[in-house]
């Protein structure tokens, strides 16, 4: 028994192992000044919030008990509580969880009120874990993604839209939050862009966010050879018609233009997600201006936050750890870009949504 809870202290994914290091537990200074409305603190919550949601899971393959259980060390220093394992009935494997203001712990601190800009519930979404118990269907996914750049087909993105719009409901969505890592990340975007194309706008974090897919290369393909025959046609005498050009989503209702502009956390060094930072795909880019880019009738916006390390192993440029790290320096960019614009022109050719 002991020896057990030595291991447990001492685990490489205990929270006092490889947690943050500077955070501070909330108290009653954070009903005068929450800590929520600080960027760094709210992703570094966050990104433990997608650690527990790994570690969910972890526990249930290697059978920890609640006394030994390490994913709760991941919440309970910032006063929420478990109420949700989303579970994937293929395999019985935990691929996110809900966590909620845990009223009681914060009462104890002295805390009587929830802090402003401190969400009532976090969806948070974990990415792949290459374990025996869950790889199959992690992969799974990951090659949905890569062959169609849609999760849409997949067991798990019902759950988690399902979940998200109940705690949306019950809280408002202004009280929500989801945020997922990699493969979670994912699920994540086309989880809040389907139901911000329902009128309900909930704020989105994603870390490492996957950017690869075949079926984009497939379209760039054909577009670049689009640009090419539309270059020869030009040179062709004009017919007397007159042709429409195309200009996606730029007469089209800006449905929550305004009102849901994802966060994403990207590493330069990381393939999967680098290309949301590849200037080939831009279409505009403007930096600390809070309202750059969300004019009427540009393409969708997003909060693009891009780390540069220089060189690091893969492993290091798409961890989650990184986005709790003390050294961490991040630029801010309200970002234009082609590949997010394309992934979300759905959600800009809506009609308006209607009061319910």
């Amino acid at each position: 028994m002991e020896k057990e809870d030595s291991h447990r202290h001492h685990h490489r994914y205990a929270f006092h192992v490889s947690g943050p290091r500077h955070v501070s537990s909330p108290n009653w200074r954070n009903l005068i000044s929450s800590s929520w409305k600080d960027g760094n603190y709210k992703r570094t919550v966050l990104a433990c919030f997608i650690q527990a949601a790994y570690l969910l899971e972890l526990d249930r393959q290697e059978n920890r008990t609640e006394s030994n259980a390490l994913a709760p060390k991941w919440w309970i220093p910032f006063n929420y509580k478990l109420s949700e394992t989303l579970i994937d009935d293929r395999d019985g494997s935990i691929y996110g969880a809900i966590l909620e203001w845990d009223r009681s712990a914060a009462s104890a601190d002295f805390i009587l009120m929830r802090p402003s800009g401190a969400p009532m519930a976090v969806l948070a979404l974990r990415g792949t874990l290459l374990k025996s118990s869950t790889i199959g269907r992690d992969i799974e996914d990951d090659l949905r993604f890569l062959a169609w750049e849609s999760l849409k087909g997949s067991v798990r993105f019902n759950g988690a839209f399902k979940a998200l719009k109940s705690v949306a409901d019950r809280y408002g969505s202004s009280n929500v939050l989801v945020a997922g890592h990699s493969l979670g990340a994912g699920f994540a975007l086309q989880v809040g862009k389907a139901l911000a194309k329902r009128g309900i706008f909930v704020e989105t974090h994603l870390f490492n966010p996957p950017s690869v897919s075949l079926a984009r290369s497939f379209r760039n393909i054909r577009e670049k050879a689009g640009f090419v025959w539309k270059r020869f046609t030009s040179l062709l005498p004009s017919s007397s018609e007159t042709q429409a050009s195309y200009d996606e989503g730029a007469n089209t209702c800006s449905v929550g233009m305004n009102k849901w502009v994802p966060h994403l956390y990207v590493n330069n060094s990381d393939y999967i997600c680098c290309y949301y930072t590849d200037p080939a795909g831009a279409v505009g880019n403007h930096t600390d201006t809070e309202n750059a880019g969300l004019t009427s009738g540009q393409v969708p916006a997003v909060k693009l936050f891009v780390l540069s390390k220089g060189k690091q192993t893969f492993l290091e440029a798409h961890g989650l750890e990184q986005w709790w790290s003390d050294d961490l320096e991040l630029q801010l960019a309200l970002s234009n870009s082609k590949l997010i614009s394309k992934q979300l022109k759905s959600l800009y050719s809506l009609p308006a949504p209607q009061p319910t």
